[in-house]
């Protein structure tokens, strides 16, 4: 199957500019995709400064347009699509992905661990770790989703691999310097894919800034990079992957990461 994952920079609090930047770039795609991962809070953008300006940039799913684009993108490409959102639920913010099936089907994850000042606007996920089927061409392949800082926690990558994920599809606006590095290790302690689309870009917000660390990576199931991103650079970038390697489970003859786990030691 292929995928690939989507790199660039939104725009703070103008979901209708990030819709167009997206519509432009897939658009662009003149090869079948079967998955496309973006980054985290996609249609928002990040650095809020206060809990009504991060109120204002978000919507519920699946009403919102930004979900409803995505709906039309994914049809008309006919590939799976996950993109990071600020959602609405009610009187709750949750920094959150989506999974939106070419069907128009949308799976939701809310972020597990939140980082720094998204503890001022958004709620912690209470979706807990799931893993989803995705289905056509390809079969069926399980991913799972994780969002930025969720990388630091290996028992987030860990739950999703031993519920099942081949895939695990990372959504990021990462301003540390290492996890690209790290991911490695995630998909080689797991044995799956990882597919980490980043952001770019510096951000400015009142006396506030941040700057983006871009470098999106995808990394199989052995910790091969198949695809690095530029620093700054906008772009997609597609590559072919074999799920049916994250099944494999086998470090030599002898070893396996699941069946070796000793977990009354694991206290």
């Amino acid at each position: 199957m292929k995928a690939a994952y989507l790199q660039f920079q939104p725009v703070l609090n103008d979901t209708e500019a990030n819709i167009k930047q997206i519509a432009e770039l897939t658009g662009k795609i003149t090869e079948n995709i079967d998955l496309l991962v973006m980054p985290e809070l996609t249609n928002s953008g990040y650095l809020f400064t206060s809990l009504d300006e991060a109120m204002s940039a978000s919507e519920e799913i699946p009403g919102g347009k930004f979900c409803q684009t995505l709906q039309q993108i994914a049809s008309a490409k006919n590939m799976f699509i996950v993109s990071g959102i600020c959602e609405r639920a009610g009187d709750k913010l949750y920094n959150s992905a989506i999974l939106v099936s070419p069907d128009g089907k949308i799976d939701t994850y809310r972020k597990t661990h939140l980082f720094y000042e998204e503890k001022l606007w958004f709620h912690p996920g209470d979706s807990g770790l799931n893993v989803y089927e995705i289905t056509g061409e390809i079969g069926r392949v399980k991913i799972g989703m994780m969002i930025c800082f969720d990388w630091v926690f290996p028992e987030a990558a860990r739950t999703l691999a031993l519920k099942g994920a081949q895939i695990i599809a990372h959504p990021s606006n990462l301003v540390l310097g290492y996890c690209q590095q790290a991911m490695f290790t995630r998909a080689v302690e797991n044995r799956v894919y990882t597919i980490t689309a980043n952001r770019t870009g510096t951000e400015k917000n009142g006396d506030k800034e941040l700057y983006f660390t871009g470098k999106s990576v995808i990394v199989d199931p052995k910790g091969n990079y198949l695809a690095s991103g530029g620093v700054d650079s906008e772009e997609i970038k597609i590559v072919e992957i074999d799920p049916e390697l994250a099944l494999d489970k086998n470090i030599t003859k002898l070893n396996n990461i699941f069946d070796d786990r000793r977990t009354e030691f694991y206290r």
